[in-house]
């Protein structure tokens, strides 16, 4: 009777205990902060410096229900939300019609012109800010919501780009000539087609872009003097300046400032995994 190898165990489970035990040290990075920002919000400043990791006694929610009460917190939420819906609409449709030109589409210049966009990646925003600045002003987009989604938009582009072609290169060439067989011209196959198959994508790109505008903070403190237009990190940093003395109220408006940007991600949180995935098999 012949006894079956069997291979052995060690060098696998091992892999997974370690692999578990890294998600874990991340996570535990990453909530910790959280939570101590959280709690911390509930605390007044004399419980931060005697009892800062433990739970608040007694509990504070005037921290954060002053912050909910306040008419500009509310404000720069409009704003952020405002400026970061523009952006993505833009970019996601400006993009969308590039990687499908770029996937689809043999003309010559065509992987140069893709390179050029791909470069962008490599364009650091603080480089550009001061020429940046001058057009905006010579334009009339100073204080003017429309200077922070153009140049938004234009620093999205290249990675949107680069995800949308790799799904839309994946797509079968059959489904496009059946669809122009039935008569489709090319920009029916593209919004017909290919848009809805690539939602996993489109929500992927949607997602970046939305957290990405939500948090960007250098650019708003460049276009923004008037603070009616001040969006949530520029309210955040005024707020520290403000209540500098008072770090649990800090804690609590910047706690509330990332449940937008949290709560969205939360939501699109299997979209954009899925769409990744997508992207980078079709790719």
């Amino acid at each position: 009777m012949s006894s079956r190898r069997r291979r052995p165990a060690g060098p696998s489970r091992a892999k997974g205990v370690s692999l578990h035990l890294l998600a874990g040290t991340l996570a535990v990075l990453v909530l910790v902060p959280l939570l101590f920002g959280l709690l911390g919000g509930f605390k007044d400043n004399a419980q931060l410096a005697t009892n800062p990791f433990g739970l608040p006694a007694p509990w504070h929610p005037e921290n954060y229900t002053e912050v909910l009460a306040s008419g500009s917190f509310w404000r720069q939420v409009a704003n952020s939300v405002l400026i970061a819906l523009a952006t993505t609409v833009l970019v996601v449709g400006l993009s969308a019609l590039a990687a499908f030109a770029f996937a689809r589409f043999a003309f010559r210049g065509r992987e140069l012109l893709f390179t050029v966009f791909t470069a962008g990646l490599m364009f650091p925003f603080a480089v550009a800010i001061l020429p940046l600045f001058v057009l905006m002003r010579a334009f009339g987009l100073l204080d003017n919501p429309l200077g922070v989604v153009l140049v938004q938009a234009a620093f999205g582009l290249p990675m949107t780009i680069i995800i949308l072609r790799g799904f839309f290169a994946g797509v079968p060439r059959e489904v496009e000539e059946a669809a122009v067989i039935d008569g489709c011209t090319p920009f029916g196959v593209f919004w017909r087609i290919l848009l809805p198959m690539a939602r996993p994508a489109l929500a992927t790109v949607s997602v970046l872009a939305i957290v990405a505008s939500w948090n960007n903070f250098f650019l708003p403190l460049a276009v923004f003097n008037d603070p009616d237009w001040w969006t949530v990190p520029l309210g955040v940093q005024q707020f520290q300046g403000q209540y500098s003395s008072d770090i649990a109220r800090t804690l609590a408006y910047v706690v509330l400032a990332m449940v937008p940007a949290l709560g969205f991600y939360a939501v699109a949180e299997r979209h954009l995994i899925s769409g990744l995935t997508a992207g980078a098999t079709k790719g």
